[in-house]
């Protein structure tokens, strides 16, 4: 498994997902995004993004969207990507990162705190009102200092043997026989024929 950047070819793909899952994103650019891929087949895994805003003092970076596809989750495949970006945040000289989430427990396990309202920059604090205003889930902002963050161990070493989980909803797989293509296996002849 490896996480990268996104590409253009990649667009139809991400927006395919955001569909799927309900996410949305207003200001939707493919190159914004990190997707993480199995090495052997290229299957994507997941996808995640940051969002920048410009505060009154300095500008302000929000995890916007994190999502593994549901036979990559639990994994270790969500943790990476959020590595990855907290990685490209730190490269644009971001010290910190806030991420809106319903889960943040999930979040607190990389070392993201509560952070109460009144001490949230203007446009993350505009931003929580609006997703706690169209959904009924209760939303929590969180920050960390990308300094601090870590990836646990046991996240880690799901990531290496990563493997998507087999769908319950596949059907069986069908094997195809000759007579399938009008073919009689005993006398290899057509069963039908074309005049």
């Amino acid at each position: 498994m490896y996480v990268r950047d996104a590409k253009n070819r990649d667009e139809v793909w991400l927006l395919n997902q955001l569909d799927e899952s309900g996410l949305t994103d207003p200001a939707f650019r493919s190159r914004d995004y990190v997707i993480a891929l199995d090495e052997e087949t290229s299957e994507k895994a997941g996808f995640g993004r940051i969002r920048t805003y410009s505060a009154d003092s300095k500008p302000v970076c929000e995890l916007s969207i994190l999502y593994t596809l549901e036979r990559w989750r639990s994994q270790g495949v969500g943790a990476h990507v959020v590595e990855r970006l907290l990685a490209e945040a730190g490269d644009e000289d971001f010290t910190e990162m806030y991420v809106i989430s319903d889960v943040p427990l999930y979040f607190g396990q990389f070392g993201f705190e509560a952070t109460p309202e009144v001490d949230l920059p203007e446009p993350i604090r505009t931003r929580l009102k609006q997703k706690s205003s169209s959904d009924q889930s209760e939303f929590i902002a969180s920050s960390i200092s990308i300094s601090e963050f870590q990836i646990p161990t046991r996240l880690r070493e799901r990531f290496k043997i990563a493997e998507p989980e087999s769908s319950s909803n596949n059907q069986a797989q069908i094997e195809e026989t000759a007579e399938d293509f009008g073919i009689d296996p005993s006398e290899t002849t057509y069963k039908y024929e074309t005049k």
